[in-house]
């Protein structure tokens, strides 16, 4: 039976990042470069679930963590997903919305 990650305790969901790395180092160790990405991405979502969405401020602009450089300004937060702008390495905001798991960004820059 599927569980949505909203279901899970925190440590189910450790358990579940942990089983999700390995499927991705095994991947990773046979080629499957795109299943990698699918892991890693589940991991990014089920980690969100273990951080609070309160701990994140509309208007705000955080780093991304994944992407050195990059910024996001969070627009709205619904659920574990921040709504917002990616900012390039020249400060210029995208004008497409995006969503991305809270637990992708990184620290407050404003």
């Amino acid at each position: 039976m599927n569980y949505r990650y909203s279901d899970y305790s925190i440590e189910q969901l450790h358990q579940e990042i942990g089983k999700l790395k390995e499927q991705a180092q095994k991947a990773e160790q046979l080629g499957n470069i795109s299943e990698v990405q699918v892991y890693e991405r589940k991991m990014q979502v089920a980690l969100a679930y273990t951080i609070s969405p309160d701990d994140f401020e509309k208007e705000a602009i955080y780093q991304l963590k994944m992407e050195a450089g990059y910024k996001f300004k969070v627009a709205y937060i619904n659920g574990v997903f921040a709504w917002g702008y990616r900012i390039d390495l020249v400060d210029e905001e995208n004008e497409n919305i995006e969503a991305l798991p809270i637990s992708l960004l990184g620290k407050k820059v404003s």
